[in-house]
């Protein structure tokens, strides 16, 4: 990719600034070079970096960790809508549309609110590895896998609030990340979670909304509820609304925008 490139930063799942997840989108004028957009994810170094493409029936949309491509992001894909509107690219009313790696998804706004229509990834019971037992070290009430993730339940919020895993043993799991969650003790929440992807070149990750897409079923099926709210209980913090279609998940946040830029190279 020559010449100059805007991109915007956005914190995402959040009503303000420097708080929620941020990520940077580029809306390309076509198609660019996977390992130039690993570069620029790289120089960006947030959790992810969105690339979008306009097509005749929406938009491309790819994902980048400063370390990899991955399938599937809530709070990029959110920006990106975001950014849409904002800019004038979508109307007020219009429905994003976004072809990716996980399938079509759609996005819309009601309010304030951005509605994400997104695949469940449900968890199925597993054995704990030596590298998510050592990694957590902490009582499980429950380990699961998805399709991208390890799962695990612990005892309280404040067992999940005060862990500090072993990041070494956890980039280990042939995984894109680790989802820890517990049931919320505060009443304006349903769940709390943290999510680990070391292994993606993420640590910890502020608040990811593709987690929702396996913690929404997980927690819709022990709390018997089809609408929860989530909280990401990272160093940000975020809230997710949590909304369940048979195989799908509608995960519900806020965006603001605080940085526009250019890229020179």
């Amino acid at each position: 990719m020559s010449g100059r490139q805007r991109f915007t930063q956005v914190d995402a799942f959040t009503e303000r600034a420097f708080a929620g997840n941020p990520a940077a989108v580029c809306l390309l004028p076509f198609p660019a070079d996977p390992v130039w957009m690993q570069q620029v994810a790289r120089e960006m170094n947030l959790a992810e970096t969105a690339f979008l493409v306009r097509q005749s029936d929406g938009f491309d949309l790819r994902w980048y960790t400063p370390s990899v491509e991955v399938d599937l992001c809530g709070h990029a894909t959110l920006a990106s809508a975001h950014v849409l509107w904002e800019e004038q690219e979508l109307k007020p009313k219009e429905t994003a549309r976004f072809h990716t790696r996980s399938g079509l998804l759609t996005v819309s706004r009601e309010k304030d609110v951005i509605w994400m229509d997104f695949p469940a990834t449900p968890a199925e019971p597993a054995e704990s590895p030596p590298e998510l037992k050592t990694g957590l070290a902490v009582t499980t009430r429950y380990i699961g896998r998805t399709k991208f993730d390890y799962l695990a339940e612990l005892e309280s919020e404040a067992a999940l609030r005060a862990l500090t895993p072993d990041l070494g043993q956890l980039s280990r799991l042939p995984v894109r990340g680790v989802i820890v969650t517990a049931r919320s003790e505060q009443t304006e929440y349903d769940f709390v979670s943290r999510f680990f992807a070391p292994a993606s070149g993420v640590p910890e990750d502020p608040v990811t909304g593709s987690a929702h897409c396996a913690l929404g079923p997980y927690w819709g099926d022990k709390l018997k509820k089809s609408r929860m709210t989530g909280y990401q209980a990272s160093a940000r913090g975020g809230t997710v609304l949590v909304q369940l279609r048979q195989d799908r998940v509608l995960l519900g946040g806020r965006a603001v925008t605080v940085l526009r830029g250019e890229l020179l190279h």
